[in-house]
């Protein structure tokens, strides 16, 4: 059935325009400006808002009060993917900490039958982990941390549906595993890492395309070691960003925005089960970990992923770094569909692309979704 958006301040083609958009089949078939298309199915009065691509976040370990790591199953990504649609996520992949390679293997598992079922918004999973440095691991327990072996390959490039994004540490990977990877179809990025200069521009060439939450757990740029994020700042990878005002001073971000500028970078929530959730504490790994001040912390203070939500990642981005709505939208829309090889889908407001749409207020609020021109009320029908 033919469904028509009408009078919405229409973000396409970087620049909002009042517009009319005709879905059919799931997919934009028409944008005209307003008034000027008309159609026999459901009209979807947008009362002059603006209308943005679909949030994507390639990177939410939870939500709703679930956590991957876990309960690494088809529920458990529903619930994830229904809390973060609220905040305008209609893309995501669920995000897996480092951890055995049996519950790896059963969050694979878990995202392909998802993907397989039609799950509303899930695109594939994250693996981030266990192939890091303990130097730099963060919040990831030391005793998963391991080396990628024949039987992690296996793993990880088992067959079947959705995009599988793995962060590694380049240095403690064999340079065949990751051309490996990267030939079985993997997108792969760097995180959680010690890696000098010269190690990530092997890693660039052997496949590697992406900065898993830059500054964040990596060699940082020195004067005669430029690192990680040296690498990263002269380079063409995409960069994850988690702008939440904690995990990284709004001035080393605005250094990057001008160094890179904004086509390579993404905005992402490295979220936890309290976004869209009730509790104010949870369970990780054994750990006790606190929610507190819009952050999340283990007893000794060391941050562990966010309570972020993307609308408000988007609104970060416009107050902390001074960046128009455009420009937030292609971080959290645009770059990261890119990134994960997904352009021709999803990501921006275009004719032929799905009609995956966030609806936001004057105070840049979400008014409602729709992931394949199907909105919230529907999908939970």
């Amino acid at each position: 059935m033919d469904r028509l958006f009408v009078d919405g301040c229409v973000l396409t083609e970087g620049r909002l325009r009042d517009a009319d958009i005709l879905v059919r089949d799931g997919r934009i078939a028409a944008i005209a400006p307003r008034g000027s298309l008309t159609a026999s199915g459901q009209r979807v009065d947008l009362g002059g808002r603006r209308l943005l691509p679909g949030f994507i976040d390639t990177q939410v370990n939870g939500g709703g009060d679930a956590l991957f790591n876990a309960d690494p199953s088809v529920s458990t990504i529903a619930r994830i993917g229904a809390a973060h649609r609220r905040y305008g996520t209609t893309g995501f992949l669920p995000t897996l900490i480092s951890d055995d390679l049996t519950v790896v293997a059963a969050a694979l598992a878990a995202m392909r039958t998802a993907v397989a079922a039609g799950v509303p918004g899930v695109l594939g999973a994250h693996i981030e982990g266990p192939f890091l440095n303990t130097e730099r691991r963060g919040i990831h327990a030391a005793e998963r941390v391991r080396r990628l072996d024949a039987r992690g390959l296996a793993t990880l490039t088992a067959p079947g549906p959705g995009r599988v994004l793995v962060t590694l540490a380049p240095e403690m990977v064999d340079a065949d595993a990751i051309v490996a990877l990267r030939a079985a179809g993997m997108t792969l990025a760097a995180g959680h890492t010690d890696a000098s200069f010269d190690d990530m521009q092997a890693a660039f060439a052997d496949g590697v395309t992406g900065i898993t939450h830059l500054f964040n757990a990596m060699s940082p740029l020195t004067s005669r070691e430029p690192g990680v994020v040296g690498a990263a700042l002269t380079g063409d990878a995409w960069c994850g960003l988690i702008v939440d005002g904690r995990h990284v001073h709004p001035a080393v971000l605005k250094l990057a925005l001008r160094s890179r500028g904004p086509e390579r970078l993404m905005l992402v929530t490295d979220a936890m089960p309290c976004v869209g959730g009730d509790r104010g504490s949870f369970e990780l790994q054994g750990r006790r970990i606190e929610v507190r001040d819009g952050a999340c912390y283990d007893a000794g203070g060391q941050l562990a992923g966010s309570d972020l939500s993307m609308v408000a990642a988007v609104r970060n981005a416009i107050d902390l770094l001074g960046v128009d709505l455009a420009t937030a939208s292609h971080m959290a829309s645009g770059s990261p569909a890119a990134f994960l090889d997904l352009a021709d889908e999803i990501g921006r407001i275009a004719v032929g692309l799905r009609a995956d749409f966030v609806l936001l207020d004057d105070d840049l609020d979400v008014v409602d979704t729709w992931i394949g021109g199907v909105g919230v009320d529907e999908a939970d029908a």
